[in-house]
């Protein structure tokens, strides 16, 4: 397991993790390859389910995303406050993952 420091944006009620390095980011293969399971901690850790966000969706949570994320936003090539149009254009080059709830385990009848 390894721990990566990252700044959660909510937008529209959902929570949401970026890629400020883009798709060369050693976090973003490591979700890619585990399916999008994930563990986030605050406090104690919880399991997630991390889904990316397709490239058409992401531009208003980029844009919220550099809200928040004052130190990250350096790393993306457009003004935090420019107009969400200018994040459509770069969109392609940062991932976006919504923080979902981990699905319940499935209980196995033949241990009753």
């Amino acid at each position: 397991m390894r721990s990566t420091v990252l700044a959660v944006v909510e937008h529209e009620r959902n929570r949401y993790l970026v890629s400020m390095l883009g798709d060369t980011s050693e976090w973003v293969k490591n979700i890619r390859v585990a399916g999008g399971r994930a563990f986030i901690k605050r406090g104690s850790a919880i399991e997630v389910r991390l889904t990316e966000i397709p490239n058409k969706d992401r531009a208003p949570i980029l844009r919220a995303w550099c809200q928040i994320a004052t130190s990250g936003r350096r790393h993306l090539p457009v003004p935090y406050d420019a107009p969400v149009e200018a994040f459509e254009a770069i969109s392609l080059d940062y991932p976006v993952f919504r923080i979902d709830p981990a699905p319940m385990p499935v209980a196995d009848s033949r241990k009753q």
